[in-house]
Order: structure tokens, then C-alpha cells, then sequence
């Protein structure tokens, strides 16, 4: 039986390499976290690569990399690999877009309540030994209205847990039908009508060329006075120079974003202000979840490379 090596150039739990150990055929590699000089000196061996957000995977990486037939991506996001490269050169690219649901989800509206509660301001002023009650007045979440710019898998969980706090839910997607959508309560509308009607605009679609700055000035424009904005889906969705120029004029009452155009951000507008509330990037960060990202990709790779079993693909190679 041919060997297939495996590289996986990012963090492993000892479990996720032991289903791919259980795999005939298979010589693992795991060097764990590694520069990309390293990364760019080891891909050329590889058969299959697990990559996880922080390893990028460039067209000339993948060029320079005659055996590589797979790449499995710990998560959902694809930005930092190449796709079209990829399917060029013939590499199956697959990703895991169940695993690390709940988690996103549940941060979304952990970032919602924190904004709309003033919660880490209240923490700080506490802990410097302040009592500003009066300061810290919230608004409640019941009765106002979420737009869901995205109805995939986040989405919908984000809509049942916004539904449960008795928020009304709109959402636009144009590649969902009303009969797709499973909950009456959930309304589709057209982009235009969800920016004039909603409290809180969450995003939760992928990055690409049609999507990026989807949010910008004119949309934010259209928005009502005092909206919430969050975003934990991708950096590049959201124009950060507009939102900030927004949140400075008092048309955005604040912002949440797990994700940033650049990352990591900077010293800029953007981490300076008091009314955008800042994460680095761990909405898909729980135990839960990379245990079960890790998990998956590791059983999609050992699949393919092994049975020619192929699962949640994203490309169709030439």
C-alpha cells in the first residue's frame, strides 16, 4: 500500500492524531505551530496538509508543492488558502462548516449582550474603584429587531437564540428561499429593508470578492439612528474607516467584531474606540468546537487519501 505523509503545521490534540494514525497508509508529520518559512520548506513532501486560520497557503506555495492533493482546513473560513490555486493545480480543498457552530453563535450574542449591557466598561470602572450606576444604562434586547445579513448555519443559530430573548428576526440571503428558511418567525427580506428596519445588523456570510465591503457608508447610511452593528464572520465584510466615521457622527450606537480587516488590528480607530467592542478572533474558540473541528478535518483527510471518500468539499480540482 502506497504512504500518504500528512503535514499538519498547527496545533493537534494527541486524539485528532490518532484517528489519523488509524488510517492505513498514513505517515503523520506534526510539528505543531510553524513559521511559514518552515511551512514553505516542508509542503513540498506533503500529500495532504491540515491547516488551521493562522497557516496561509499562497498559489506559489501550492505550486512549489508537486504531491499535495488535499487540503483539509480545522474550520470554515477559506481566506488564507487559495482556492483557485488549488484547483488548478488538481488539490482537493475540504472544510469543516458543522463543528464550529454553536460556538460562533453563541459568541455573537455574548458580544450582543455585552455591548447593549455596556459590560466591560461597567467591569473597568468597577475595578477602578467607581460606582457609576447611572452611567451604565442598558437597552434590552426584547422587542427590538435583528437583521441577519446571512441565513447559513450560524445564522439560523444566532436567529433561534435572538427569537428566545423575544427579538424580532429579519434575514437576508439570496441564495435561501422562504421555504428553506424552518421557522416562521424568521422573515426574509431584500437588503434594502433590512437595513432600514433593524436595531442590530449581524453578518454571518462568507468573504469574497462580492461581499467584500458589502457593509460600507451607503449601507450604514440607511441604517437607523443608533443601530448595533457585529460582526463575527469576516474582517473584510465590514468597511472599518465607515463604521468608525459612523459611530463618530452618533449614527452607530456601537459595534462588536470578532474579526478584523487586518489581523491583527493595530493600533487604530478601530481598537481606540470606547464604543466597538474588540475580539481577537475566537468566536469558533471553544474547547467544544476545536475539539471537533480537529476531529473532522482529521477524519475527511484520512477518507480521502485513504478510501477516496470525499466530504465537504469546496472545490471540484481539474
Amino acid at each position: 500500500m502506497a504512504t500518504h505523509r500528512i503535514l499538519v503545521p498547527a496545533r493537534a490534540t494527541a486524539e485528532m492524531l490518532d484517528v489519523l494514525r488509524g488510517y492505513p497508509g498514513l505517515e503523520i508529520e506534526a510539528p505543531g505551530e510553524i513559521s511559514p518559512a518552515e511551512l514553505a520548506a516542508r509542503l513540498p513532501q506533503a500529500d495532504g496538509v491540515i491547516v488551521r486560520s493562522n497557516n496561509v497557503l499562497t498559489a506559489e506555495l501550492l505550486q512549489a508543492a508537486p504531491r499535495l492533493r488535499v487540503i483539509g482546513r480545522a474550520g470554515t473560513g477559506l481566506d488564507n488558502i487559495d482556492v483557485e490555486a488549488a484547483t488548478r493545480r488538481g488539490i482537493l480543498v475540504m472544510n469543516t462548516p458543522h463543528a464550529n457552530v454553536i460556538s460562533t453563535a453563541e459568541h455573537t450574542l455574548a458580544m450582543l449582550l455585552a455591548l447593549v449591557r455596556h459590560l466591560p466598561e461597567a467591569d473597568r470602572s468597577v475595578k477602578a474603584g467607581r460606582w457609576e450606576r447611572g452611567r451604565f444604562q442598558g437597552t434590552e434586547l426584547f422587542g427590538k429587531t435583528l437583521g441577519l445579513v446571512g441565513l447559513g448555519r450560524i445564522g439560523r443559530e444566532v436567529a433561534s437564540r435572538a427569537l428566545a430573548f423575544g427579538m424580532q428576526v429579519l434575514a437576508h440571503d439570496p441564495y435561501v428561499g422562504a421555504e428553506a428558511v424552518g421557522d416562521a418567525r424568521i422573515r426574509l427580506v431584500d437588503f434594502e429593508e433590512l437595513l432600514r428596519a433593524a436595531d442590530v445588523v449581524t453578518l454571518h456570510l462568507p468573504l469574497g470578492a462580492a461581499t467584500r465591503h458589502l457593509v460600507g457608508a451607503r449601507e450604514i447610511g440607511r441604517m437607523k439612528p443608533g443601530v448595533r452593528i457585529l460582526n463575527c464572520a469576516r474582517g473584510g465584510l465590514l468597511d472599518e474607516g465607515a463604521l468608525c466615521d459612523a459611530i463618530e457622527a452618533g449614527k452607530v450606537a456601537g459595534a462588536a467584531l470578532d474579526v478584523f480587516e487586518a489581523e491583527p488590528p493595530g493600533d487604530g480607530r478601530v481598537t481606540r474606540s470606547e464604543r466597538i467592542l474588540c475580539t481577537p478572533h475566537v468566536g469558533g474558540s471553544t474547547a467544544e468546537a476545536q475539539r471537533a473541528v480537529g476531529l473532522a478535518i482529521a477524519r475527511q483527510v484520512g477518507d480521502y487519501l485513504s478510501r477516496g471518500i470525499v466530504v465537504d468539499a469546496v472545490n471540484a480540482p481539474r
